[in-house]
């Protein structure tokens, strides 16, 4: 994000999943500071312990004119933390950290790919030690070793945890079993949590969805990698930062 390109404003509601409204903090172009506008939020989360009232929000605009609501929601800050809210961000700073080797468990892997397709399924990131053909995976082949990488962004806080999931989370289930049977198949497989705020110590599976719980702990037992990684955030960078202990 680009400091110079960000809008602040302070939220009214968040509703209907992808909208938040908001008034300004200063003037903006030709927008009033005094009336209620909608920012988009591209977050499909229950989004609790993320937002109040007057919780200051950081925005993106755009000037498309095909687009209805110019406002993007990027960033909430609650005064103590900048709470990253736009999902759509997470994957790519995952990405990021690939290609510079942050995540120090996965960066013995010279090759990966994003958006993998594994028979009805879509992986988020295959890591490999050599190049990956994407419509022709070894999947057979002993010598090419494959570590298959689901994400999730996290943003739910339980006192001082970061914890997941916020909702029941069926699709979150799903990928959980994938990745069981990715391992048991004789492939690597990892379970990546990415905390999008800064005032939690540690993560931990949440009781919201009871199933996805007991999921975890049987992929964990399975020798599914379980890893959570904070990011670091402010107007000018967000960035994976470092990796959190995890309380299972």
């Amino acid at each position: 994000m680009n400091k110079k390109d960000l809008v602040t404003g302070k939220i009214v509601e968040r509703y209907k999943r992808f909208l938040l409204d908001f008034k300004l903090t200063k003037k903006f172009k030709d927008y009033d500071k005094n009336e209620i506008h909608t920012a988009h939020l591209a977050n499909t989360g229950s989004m609790k312990s993320c937002w109040e009232p007057n919780w200051k929000v950081l925005m993106t605009h755009s000037d498309d004119p095909k687009r209805k609501l110019k406002f993007s929601a990027q960033m909430i800050s609650n005064g103590d933390s900048w709470i990253m809210v736009n999902t759509g961000l997470t994957n790519k700073l995952v990405q990021e950290a690939l290609e510079n080797g942050a995540i120090k468990e996965l960066s013995k892997y010279s090759h990966f790919k994003s958006e993998v397709k594994i028979g009805k399924s879509r992986i988020d990131f295959l890591l490999s030690n050599k190049e990956i053909d994407k419509k022709n995976l070894e999947l057979d082949n002993s010598q090419v070793k494959y570590n298959f990488v689901e994400v999730k962004n996290v943003t739910l806080k339980v006192d001082d945890q970061a914890q997941f999931p916020d909702a029941v989370s069926t699709r979150g289930q799903k990928h959980l079993e994938e990745l069981m049977q990715l391992k048991e198949q004789g492939h690597e497989a990892t379970m990546l949590y990415v905390v999008s705020r800064e005032d939690i110590k540690s993560f931990n599976v949440s009781d919201v969805d009871k199933r996805y719980k007991e999921l975890l702990h049987e992929a964990k037992k399975k020798g599914v990698k379980i890893l959570a990684y904070q990011l670091s955030m402010n107007e000018e960078e967000i960035k994976l930062a470092k990796k959190i202990p995890i309380k299972l």
